[in-house]
């Protein structure tokens, strides 16, 4: 089986602005998803990060997600991180930081 090659999409929807995530969340791809979001209005909206098709995240995935949940909260949005996998929960839980995002289940079957 072929490793998933990194992909993004940016979808509004009526109750948020869906940014979808395939393949690593690491150093080489972290700044595509920035550049991605820092277009984005974030003020009193809710950013929604579909996360269920990421295979690997790293520190630099977890840096990213805090950075982006500190830049909603500062413009009064939210983030919310959907679908998350097994194993960036895992860096989540080693590294103490999963109370401080909203976990929702993915949309997509």
């Amino acid at each position: 089986m072929l490793p998933i090659r990194f992909q993004l999409g940016v979808s509004v929807q009526p109750d948020a602005t869906v940014v979808t995530v395939a393949g690593e969340l690491d150093m080489t791809t972290c700044p595509s998803i920035t550049q991605a979001t820092d277009t984005l209005a974030l003020k009193g909206q809710t950013l929604a990060l579909d996360l269920s098709a990421v295979t690997h995240m790293d520190s630099s995935g977890l840096n990213m997600l805090l950075t982006l949940r500190n830049r909603a909260r500062a413009e009064h949005g939210e983030l919310h991180l959907r679908g998350v996998p097994r194993q960036p929960l895992r860096v989540l839980d080693l590294t103490g930081t999963r109370s401080l995002f909203t976990l929702r289940p993915c949309l997509t079957p």
